[in-house]
């Protein structure tokens, strides 16, 4: 049977780590179509190791299907999954707190691109994209086409070009002289994921090595060093429920859904994975399990979200060996950082609301119910160890507002019924498998939303919104007092905040007036010297009705330190739009836009500017991949 994301919740991912291998082994099952297909041997994995009781491990199959099946059974009703449910209303005001204090000010940190020369939330921790660079040679996915170019010449100049049967809607990570593509299996069907694995020791000649299908939904991937993680989900069975109808009332169907519940198995609530070979329309459902039973943590309390998060570790430089760890519960964020994996449950809108992306918006007047729930994994090579669980007041609204700093984590958190209609920065450490919540800031934006976070060693920004944007500064040296150290009230709102050193930071997001209306995309530059009093040093403003592409994936903009420049995509219009390439200069507090056009239509979400040790910036457009005349 399919798995398909529940209708009642938003089903992301749990993130674990496991190994890439470079060839699964032997063993042969028959698929449903009488094709033989590989599958994978049973991994080398490590116990999992639990440190408190919010999880537990089943003493038997029959035990991790049970609790499936028994927090199941309230989430059905007549009708299949989800039975409806009343919204909640906020009400009253909060006051803000401004808690200055007299020490100095934080340093903040310099950020550039990945070695791969993509723009990533953490150093060290690289993420997939279209594209990938070794600082020589450039190598784009373009839906399903593996292309190599050599970036050495005076020009960019096309080397290989490779299909890749079976996947679609890829990106891509390079790991040494391996390129490893991740996107939708093929024939397309919902929650399918495929992997390939490319050797591109010779980039005139890449070759595929491998390629495995998942029949679970790939939520990201992450890279630490030589090791791969990918994050899958599993949500709620697609069962064959029946509806009420003339020969069937509520109260009969509901028995009839119960029983179905009841009639599932583990094959409907855990991944598979099958290695695919000679026919590339294998369907993953007829492979092995991905995780063994004992390798499934299970929440202790029966209210946490049900689905099943697995993670996958993959090193492509080995051939034996991956970790697998999965929970039998629903993440709505996932942040990595070098040694840190978090999961963060969502504080939900009971019954009210889906997301289709990892940013969530509640609708207006309306605040979601109340508390998050916290799961941290410690990650050390391939392996992953669940250390430590917890809960929060407030809503995380994506990874961007999750971090983690010397054994702090560190959250920005929205709104919810749990606290006040205002905004808080909170930090949590790690005490005998507790996430113990140390320090707590709260009235920050009271009926503002948050629109962007940026945080650095012992500093954060927090961008919120509803009229004006205020711009604020909240020192975390003593990360049990958080202190907000000044406020930065301006029209409109940054929705991507960039360091650029110890005293500047780039805003990317919407210029407005002073009655909150949104007049088009703009870059702001601010001065972050004096944290007690941030200013605003110059402003660009870009045609009316425009777009900045950063704002819904920092992967468009890219920071080169040495020439002080900033380049970030504009676009305007929606359908036959134009795309630029806005150029910044920065010098003496101000910035200098020369807008470049590069690309039109909806292939302006593929616009990408590579930087590389030579200096050049490679950009890469629908129509190829060249160097950007600066």
């Amino acid at each position: 049977m399919r798995t398909v994301q529940a209708r009642r919740r938003v089903i992301t991912a749990v993130a674990g780590a496991a190994a890439l291998v470079t060839a699964f082994g032997a063993g042969v099952l028959v698929a449903a179509d009488g094709t033989d297909v590989a599958t994978p041997p049973r991994a080398h994995t490590t116990p999992l190791q639990l440190v408190n009781a919010d999880l537990t491990t089943g003493a038997s199959c029959d035990d991790l299907l049970d609790s499936y099946i028994q927090r199941a059974i309230d989430l059905v009703g007549p009708w299949g999954w989800g039975m409806g449910g009343d919204v909640m209303y906020a009400t009253g005001d909060a006051e803000l707190s401004t808690g200055k204090v007299e020490a100095a000010s934080p340093p903040t940190t310099r950020v550039t691109n990945s070695e791969t020369g993509t723009n990533v939330q953490e150093a060290g921790v690289d993420e997939p994209d279209v594209v990938k660079t070794d600082g020589e040679h450039v190598y784009r996915i373009d839906d399903d086409e593996l292309t190599t170019y050599d970036a050495t010449g005076d020009e960019v100049t096309e080397l290989a070009s490779l299909d890749l049967d079976g996947i679609a809607d890829a990106e891509i990570l390079l790991v040494g002289d391996q390129v490893v593509a991740f996107g939708a299996s093929l024939p397309r069907r919902e929650g399918d994921t495929r992997m390939v694995v490319l050797d591109v020791s010779d980039p005139a000649a890449p070759m595929v090595t491998g390629a495995w299908a998942y029949d679970a939904t790939l939520v990201t991937t992450r890279q630490n060093g030589d090791v791969l993680r990918l994050v899958l989900s599993n949500g709620l069975p697609e069962l064959d429920f029946v509806t009420p109808d003339g020969d069937l009332g509520e109260q009969s169907a509901q028995r009839k859904n119960e029983e179905l519940v009841r009639a599932s198995t583990l094959d409907d609530w855990l991944p598979h994975a099958v290695e695919v070979t000679d026919d590339d329309t294998v369907d993953p459902a007829s492979g092995e399990l991905v995780a063994d039973c004992g390798e499934v943590a299970v929440p202790s309390d029966d209210e946490a979200a049900l689905g099943t998060m697995t993670v996958v570790g993959l090193d492509p430089s080995q051939s034996a060996d991956r970790t697998v760890a999965s929970v039998a519960t629903e993440a709505q964020t996932t942040y990595f950082s070098t040694d840190r994996m978090y999961l963060a449950t969502s504080a939900g809108w009971g019954w009210c609301c889906q997301s289709t992306d990892l940013r969530i918006f509640p609708p207006e007047g309306q605040l979601p119910d109340g508390t998050t729930q916290l799961y941290a994994f410690a990650l050390d090579g391939a392996a992953t160890e669940y250390v430590a669980s917890g809960e929060v007041d407030g809503m995380i609204r994506d990874r961007w507002a999750m971090d983690s700093a010397d054994g702090v984590l560190r959250l920005a958190l929205g709104a919810t019924q749990a606290t006040g209609n205002f905004n808080s920065i909170v930090t949590l450490r790690e005490d005998d498998g507790e996430l113990d919540e140390v320090g707590r800031l709260d009235g920050l934006g009271p009926n503002e939303d948050i629109k962007s976070v940026r945080w650095f060693d012992e500093l954060a920004i927090l961008v919120t919104f509803r009229q004006v944007d205020p711009l604020y500064a909240v020192d975390l040296t003593d990360v049990e007092e958080p202190a907000s150290l000044g406020v930065l009230k301006i029209p409109g709102y940054s929705e991507y905040l960039h360091p650029l050193g110890s005293d500047r930071m780039i805003g990317i997001g919407q210029a407005g007036d002073l009655s909150g209306s949104i007049t088009g995309a703009q870059a702001a530059l601010f001065d972050v010297t004096d944290l007690t009093d941030p200013r605003r040093l110059d402003t660009v403003e870009y045609p009316r009705y425009s777009q900045a592409g950063a704002a819904i994936d920092p992967r468009q903009f890219t920071w080169l330190p040495d020439q002080r420049m900033a380049l970030t995509v504009v676009s305007k219009g929606w359908q036959g739009r134009t795309g630029w390439v806005s150029v910044l200069r920065l010098a003496d507090g101000r910035m200098d836009d020369e807008l470049v056009p590069v690309e039109y239509g909806e292939e302006i979400e593929q616009v990408r500017l590579v930087p590389l040790p030579s200096g050049k910036v490679v950009l890469v457009t629908g129509d190829g991949v060249s160097f950007l005349d600066l």
